[in-house]
């Protein structure tokens, strides 16, 4: 894999990409986010990217070395953690209790790294280094929404699914901006684990779902758009392979 890594960057991505579609989807489908199995995977996958980055000196190159400076100029991501509450929207009630309760808020947290990981840090940056950077936002934005497409063979609705894809490629576009141009992942994690995790708590709601999903096409149209004016900071604006630097839908 470090060979993989060194001659064919993207490939690298997509590989890790198709492993954790590959190990998740059968994993939901039989026990579901609120089991030992799935929490076990998870830690897995997240220990393993986390010894990889460090074992490449690629802490501050997939932006994971601090907090964004001057986080005035991004509205201090208002926009972003506003939107991230949309699943306590249509009110509170726990889709558990007890101990699945717990280990499912630990799963998704989970999810949040990984995946921001995976289609913001792996791809991305991958695509920052070979095409355009407008190609490497949309593709990878593109490719995170369509990632979830997974959720089909767990057993879910293609309706849904498809619901579940739009907002997901909404989200990515903002996820990917706010990497790209803070230079720093971490708000994007902790973004992408509140949506997760507030998946959990939220009552189900089709109207207010279908407002949430229209509240993130917009926001992500408007956002993005201010962020696009900004001038890049970070190592995630670089198209370079610099190792160093610091800087659902219910």
């Amino acid at each position: 894999m470090q060979k993989l890594y060194e001659k064919q960057e993207v490939l690298f991505a997509v590989l890790w990409i198709a492993a954790y579609c590959t190990v998740i989807a059968p994993i939901k489908q039989r026990f579901g986010f609120g089991s030992v199995w799935m929490l076990l995977a998870l830690l897995a996958f997240a220990g393993s990217i986390t010894a990889f980055v460090k074992a490449n000196h690629a802490v501050g190159k997939y932006g994971l070395a601090g907090w964004p400076r001057d986080t005035k100029r991004f509205l201090y991501f208002l926009p972003m953690w506003i939107l991230a509450t949309g699943n306590l929207w249509d009110g509170f009630v726990p889709s558990c209790r007890g101990t699945e309760l717990l280990i499912s808020v630990l799963c998704m947290s989970l999810v949040g790294f990984v995946e921001e990981m995976l289609f913001r840090g792996f791809l991305f940056k991958a695509l920052l280094a070979k095409e355009k950077t407008a190609v490497a936002i949309v593709v990878s934005s593109v490719t995170f929404g369509m990632g979830h497409i997974v959720n089909l063979f767990a057993g879910q609705a293609s309706f849904e699914t498809f619901v579940q894809i739009v907002f997901a490629i909404s989200w990515g576009f903002i996820l990917t901006m706010v990497f790209y141009k803070s230079g720093s992942l971490l708000p994007g994690i902790i973004a992408h684990a509140m949506i997760d995790v507030f998946s959990l708590f939220g009552a189900d709601s089709a109207l207010t779902d279908q407002i949430y999903v229209g509240a993130t096409i917009v926001t992500a149209i408007v956002y993005c758009s201010y962020l696009a004016k900004l001038k890049n900071t970070g190592p995630a604006a670089s198209s370079g392979s610099a190792r160093g630097g610091c800087a659902s839908v219910n």
